[in-house]
């Protein structure tokens, strides 16, 4: 980029800064720009405007050996969207990119793991809320579970999030895009938020984070916002010391939550409301009703 002059650095700064404002898609993007500028510094390319059709193309194939077909594509598109705003800078000519097709993909029924709602129950009721990283931990997952919660959105949310209206505990969720979106609490979810809050003492703290982060060998919480890569982390823990086996993520609970409320006789329409979806295209994809129905009919061979 250097050596296609200080406006395309610029320009490829800006990129960065100026279009893209949510930070997992940035640093998502940037790791996809890193790695295609690396394999053209290795196929001998000087500068940004000496790519070809044909250098993209190669790096796809390349990509194709190593990553699943959606990881090939969003780094694809981060690419193509790159070049495109090269373009628009007068950077360079054309997009190299424009032409070139990935992989195909397409997807009728979602990976997520998900669980039993007995399993999630038995993790649920195995977390020792004695101590403060107990109580964040069953809200925290309660609150994937019972509010379809982006595990963005929760690890997001300052305690001021967490609000009465009705008589009722609402929830208060900045999800992608920035879109705000505002649903009230299960009456466990609610059970569990007030007695994190208040046990803990960050109820008086209402601009603070909600889930924090423990300060090293105090056992208490920090005023740190929780990382996702802890959530995780815990996820998995929790689930372990349960006894489930079954390896989960933090989406896992959105899934579950959402194939439970469709087998207790929720509507899509309705469930694609409560998780803030665009489409009800999209919610399907965490609606496993049917992975009951595939094991019964597995069950039938009777050799």
């Amino acid at each position: 980029m250097a050596s296609a002059g200080d406006r395309a650095s610029m320009r490829f700064l800006e990129f960065f800064a100026a279009t893209i404002r949510n930070p997992n898609t940035r640093r998502s993007y940037a790791r996809a720009a890193a790695d295609f500028l690396a394999y053209c510094e290795q196929l001998g390319i000087t500068s940004i405007d000496q790519v070809m059709p044909l250098h993209v193309a190669a790096w796809v194939e390349t990509l194709c050996r190593s990553m699943s077909s959606p990881t090939v594509k969003l780094r694809l598109a981060a690419v193509r969207h790159l070049l495109d705003w090269l373009v628009t800078g007068q950077v360079i000519p054309h997009n190299p990119a424009a032409s070139v097709k990935g992989p195909r993909h397409s997807v009728q029924r979602g990976k997520t793991p998900i669980l039993d709602p007995a399993e999630a129950r038995q993790i649920l009721d195995a977390i020792d809320i004695s101590t403060p990283i107990g109580l964040r931990d069953r809200a925290l997952i309660g609150l994937m579970v019972y509010s379809f919660a982006r595990i963005g959105a929760a690890v997001g949310m300052n305690v001021e999030d967490v609000f009465t209206q009705n008589r009722r505990l609402w929830l208060r969720l900045n999800e992608k895009g920035g879109k705000v979106h505002e649903m009230p609490c299960h009456h466990n979810l609610e059970t569990y938020l007030h007695e994190y809050m208040e046990g803990t003492g960050i109820a008086g703290d209402p601009r603070s984070p909600l889930f924090r982060t423990i300060k090293r060998g105090t056992g208490q919480l920090s005023g740190n916002a929780l990382p996702q890569a802890n959530a995780w982390a815990m996820v998995n823990r929790r689930a372990q010391n349960a006894g489930v086996k079954t390896k989960l993520g933090n989406h896992s609970w959105r899934a579950t939550g959402i194939t439970a409320y469709l087998k207790g006789g929720g509507t899509l329409e309705k469930a694609k409301t409560m998780a803030n979806h665009s489409s009800t295209r999209t919610t399907q994809l965490y609606d496993r009703r049917d992975d009951a129905i595939t094991l019964d009919e597995v069950e039938r061979v009777m050799i």
